[in-house]
């Protein structure tokens, strides 16, 4: 028999004629969530004293559910030092270097905070607005996607906040259970296109067009590449495709309970393979030193595997 980490991590999830090996994995996969959504966050002193035994703990995680949290006992006190200790960290779980972020600092993270400041005006990260969902770098070209981020609170909201978490796998197994079909179209290459756009620095971003669902061109698992952004999108004129993203959209606002619901306070965080994510919209208290502040550092690679999928 199998264990629940193979069986999660060898699905032939693009052979649609493996229905008993889909039935299998289906199985172990919602088990396997469920018992680690009751498990508490992965414990560790601080972020640049993770044992081994941790690390261990957060890649067994991510390798059945796509994400891992965790909890530092001695929080860093500046911004600068949760950054230089999150990039420590990063790095001691085996990621290299980080995406090239334009908001990036020092050590390749970004500090997520309200801001005026002319290079992130429009973008909804930097406001207490609420964020749809998404997975990060939806509009990245198919030749650099984000397949991997570490989400760290430094400093939460006074309220809300709050974030919720659908692991892809997740997604394809509700999906596939209710029409294949929605699953092939939104494997199709051109299946979402996000226009192209001029950055705050006059820069053009050129149009990204790709699929949702895609293979990782190491392991073979499967990653996504979504928003549910209704503006500044373009899908494939497709009835398939229109009644998928439809479906989707529907489920993400649903209960279904593989759609974790956390709140991150402070040395708090998320290890995940770009997991589907929003943010409700929050409200900061009146000073400076009570500003929600959030550390994000992405990668294009995934975290290690002991064990690959297939392609």
């Amino acid at each position: 028999m199998k264990s629940e980490s193979e069986i999660t991590s060898v699905l032939p999830w693009q052979d649609f004629s493996a229905e008993d090996d889909f039935k299998v994995w289906r199985e172990t996969k919602i088990c396997a969530c469920k018992q680690l959504s009751e498990l508490p966050p992965v414990k560790m002193d601080s972020l640049m004293s993770c044992t081994a035994s941790a690390r261990n703990e957060l890649i067994a995680r991510c390798e059945i559910a796509n994400y891992a949290l965790y909890q530092v006992r001695e929080a860093e006190k500046t911004v600068e030092a949760d950054c230089e200790a999150l990039a420590g960290f990063a790095r001691g779980l085996g990621f290299s270097l980080p995406e090239d972020h334009r908001s990036a600092g020092e050590w390749g993270v970004v500090a997520l905070h309200t801001s005026s400041a002319s290079s992130k005006n429009g973008y909804i990260p930097y406001t207490t607005r609420p964020l749809n969902w998404h997975t990060d770098g939806y509009y990245n070209p198919g030749s650099s996607p984000v397949k991997s981020f570490i989400l760290h609170c430094h400093r939460p909201s006074e309220m809300g906040g709050e974030n919720q978490l659908a692991d892809p796998e997740a997604v394809y197994l509700r999906m596939r259970e209710e029409n294949p079909d929605f699953v092939r179209a939104l494997m199709h290459p051109e299946a979402m296109t996000i226009p192209e756009n001029r950055e705050p620095d006059g820069s053009l971003r050129p149009a990204s067009v790709g699929p949702v669902f895609f293979a990782d061109d190491v392991s073979g698992r499967l990653q996504m590449r979504f928003t549910a952004r209704s503006r500044s999108i373009e899908w494939r004129r497709d009835a398939t495709t229109k009644k998928a993203t439809e479906w989707l959209i529907d489920w993400l606002q649903g209960d279904d309970p593989l759609i974790r619901n956390i709140r991150l306070d402070p040395g708090q965080g998320i290890v995940c393979n770009n997991v589907l994510h929003n943010r409700t919209g929050f409200g900061n208290g009146t000073d400076l030193g009570s500003t929600r502040v959030m550390l994000r550092v992405r990668f294009h690679e995934r975290l290690r595997e002991d064990r690959h999928g297939t392609t």
